[in-house]
């Protein structure tokens, strides 16, 4: 019998603990992570749970299973990898308390890439929400519904989703190249930034590890080099209570 346990498939990274592995590992294939396993689907859709685009690290099991199991939440989840037209990858203007910097998604008109999408049960919502900041009047992302035709997400089997959430932040400085490689290249270009964190990667992460005040002052440093730029889906992002324009009422919501 095959071995579908996370460390078998390597899957059980965990960012949160291993900052410069972020956004860890993502799977070759759908699947349903139940526990420490991922097992095959037998379908693409869930019409009771809420489909999640995921640009950084909600697409690793291990990720995921560490925020999911740290709240009690034991329930499987479905991933299921997508082509999605109208989003790509870029990077969070921000410092995350977790010691890395973000990806972000960004509008990228008539591209395609292969994504993942989480259908998350209500509980499951609730959690991955508070893990990106969204409860939060001052959260450095916003869950935000991208409706189709403006974003097109394609299941394996061909058909298509009215829409899907995503999770926005305010700005996009670069792509994302690799946790190691863009903070070397922010910290060769930012003295400012060598200043609050350090000249390594190493560095930058242990310092930035639940330092709220100095996160906080390399997210504004990055505004103040002039590096923040909109991500183009900034206008379906709604006030923190409010209710996305377009999303179906009948999901289950926070």
């Amino acid at each position: 019998m095959e071995d579908r346990t996370l460390a078998a498939l390597g899957l059980d990274v965990v960012p949160r603990e291993h900052p410069l592995e972020y956004p860890g590992a993502w799977p070759r294939e759908s699947g349903l992570l139940d526990g420490d396993r991922m097992l095959p689907l037998d379908r693409w859709a869930f019409e009771d749970r809420v489909p999640v685009i995921s640009i950084g690290s909600n697409a690793c099991p291990g990720q995921l299973r560490h925020k999911l199991t740290g709240a009690g939440i034991t329930t499987p989840l479905p991933m299921v990898r997508a082509r999605v037209t109208g989003v790509g990858i870029g990077v969070s203007a921000h410092v995350s308390l977790m010691g890395y910097v973000s990806n972000s998604p960004v509008a990228t008109p008539g591209r395609v890439s292969e994504l993942f999408v989480l259908w998350l049960d209500a509980r499951q919502l609730t959690v991955i929400d508070a893990s990106e900041g969204v409860p939060l009047p001052h959260g450095n992302f916003r869950r935000a519904w991208l409706p189709a035709p403006d974003v097109r997400v394609e299941l394996p089997d061909g058909s298509t989703l009215p829409g899907a959430y995503a999770y926005v932040s305010t700005g996009a400085p670069r792509t994302h190249p690799g946790q190691r490689p863009l903070l070397t290249n922010l910290l060769a270009t930012l003295p400012r930034l060598r200043d609050l964190f350090g000249t390594t990667p190493e560095e930058f992460t242990a310092r930035a590890r639940a330092d709220r005040e100095l996160c906080q002052k390399g997210s504004r440093l990055f505004a103040e080099e002039g590096l923040v730029t909109t991500g183009g889906l900034e206008r379906y992002v709604t006030p923190p209570g409010g209710a996305e324009q377009g999303a179906p009422s009948d999901l289950p919501r926070t």
